[in-house]
Order: structure tokens, then C-alpha cells, then sequence
């Protein structure tokens, strides 16, 4: 089922989006039709990694709460960090 949207703007910016949309071939309903299934796809890429990423927090909860987790300290940490840039840097 296809919606219809409207809405206003003021006839100089309507002349030139015209205007625009015709020296690419196109309406000004296509340009604006184009323009709002892309703002809908990058939502739907949002709402992608917002679900991937509350997975993923959930996950790590569950762990912890088995008890499946282990911590290591900020300086074992740094160093790990610091190996793993250097087998990156040194693969190119």
C-alpha cells in the first residue's frame, strides 16, 4: 500500500529542486521519493545494529551471570592492545 506525503516549501525552493530534478531526468517526486526510501533504508541499518548490538550486551550479561567471564587487568590489557596493532602494522 502506498502514502502519500506532502509538505510545504516556498515556491523559489520548489522551482529549483524542479529545476535540479529535471536536468538529472527525473521529477521532483522521484528525487523525493529516492530521498525517503534512502532515510528508510539507513534507519533500517539502525535498527539492525541497534538489534545486534542489545544481542550482544545481552549476551555478555548471561556470561557473567554463569560465571563463564574472565577479567584481566588494565595493564594486561594495554599489552595485549599493543600486540595485536603490532601484527596489524606488520602485515602490510
Amino acid at each position: 500500500m502506498d502514502t502519500r506525503i506532502q509538505f510545504r516549501v516556498d515556491e523559489e525552493t520548489k522551482r529549483l529542486a524542479q529545476q535540479m530534478a529535471e536536468s538529472q531526468g527525473r521529477t521532483l517526486s522521484d528525487a523525493c521519493r529516492e530521498l525517503t526510501e534512502q532515510l528508510a533504508e539507513q534507519q533500517r541499518k539502525v535498527l539492525t545494529h541497534d538489534a545486534w548490538l542489545t544481542e550482544q550486551v545481552n549476551q555478555a550479561f548471561e556470561k557473567l551471570d554463569s560465571e563463564q567471564t574472565t577479567f584481566i587487568d588494565n595493564e594486561s590489557a594495554k599489552n595485549d592492545m599493543s600486540a595485536r596493532k603490532a601484527r596489524i602494522r606488520n602485515r602490510s
